[in-house]
């Protein structure tokens, strides 16, 4: 059996079934399952366990915590005894928020996440962001680095600047992510699974080319193969 590939599954899946059966079926072939914000609020803990079942998979639980630096360090605190391997929280709250976030989970990486992707250059502009969405991101991402984050999420369209910014030590996670023909769905800033890694990606969120494919194990390892001519598993 190969090394599992850098890619984080979304089970962005409408009940704990589902999400517990994609598991299963990507788990030999991909490093990290993704719990997102519908999936943990409708199932709640329980949700984790579901999802690792016996193999020992990375969790990533995608709750992107955003408000004040004691209420986030006390929400970090609550997730941390579930051992999430990644905890999203926004850069955009700040570096106390940020900090409280990483003192409450020691066992935790926390990632914070710099630009959503489902956002464009237009919407970044409407909500107060000026210039191109790369100056944003890199901003944010020295200012969580420099609270402790230890890994960022950021598009694959800014990963390589990011990378410049924040060197090799912080993991870098890149959502946005589709196979070459897959539909962009509500993604604006996207790139190929190859491109990203290219870039200088650690870990890759990718869901529905996964998901939502006859087979997702047969669909999961397709990408995970393709990934391994780009970047052997193992090297830097």
């Amino acid at each position: 059996m190969s090394t599992p590939a850098p890619i984080a599954v979304a089970l962005d899946a409408p009940d704990l079934e589902t999400a517990a059966r994609w598991a299963g079926l990507v788990t030999p072939h991909v490093s990290t399952v993704k719990v997102g914000l519908e999936l943990y609020l409708r199932y709640g803990p329980d949700v984790i366990a579901s999802v690792r079942g016996a193999s020992g998979v990375q969790v990533f639980l995608d709750l992107k915590l955003h408000d004040i630096p004691n209420t986030v360090g006390a929400a970090a605190r609550a997730v941390a005894r579930l051992k999430p391997t990644y905890l999203t929280v926004h850069a955009a709250g700040g570096p106390a928020m940020v900090r409280a976030a990483v003192e409450a989970s020691p066992g935790t990486r926390i990632a914070a996440v710099t630009l959503l992707t489902s956002l464009s250059e237009a919407d970044l502009r409407e909500v107060g962001i000026q210039g191109p969405p790369v100056d944003a991101a890199r901003r944010m991402a020295a200012v969580a680095v420099g609270a402790g984050a230890q890994a960022l999420v950021c598009s694959p369209r800014e990963v390589a600047d990011v990378r410049a910014e924040v060197g090799p030590e912080i993991t870098l996670i890149t959502p946005g992510v589709r196979p070459a023909g897959a539909e962009t769905q509500d993604q604006a800033r996207v790139a190929t699974p190859e491109h990203a890694l290219a870039q200088g990606a650690d870990l890759l969120v990718i869901g529905r080319p996964i998901t939502g494919a006859p087979d997702p194990g047969a669909a999961a390892a397709a990408i995970a193969a393709a990934l391994r001519r780009v970047r052997p598993v193992g090297t830097p």
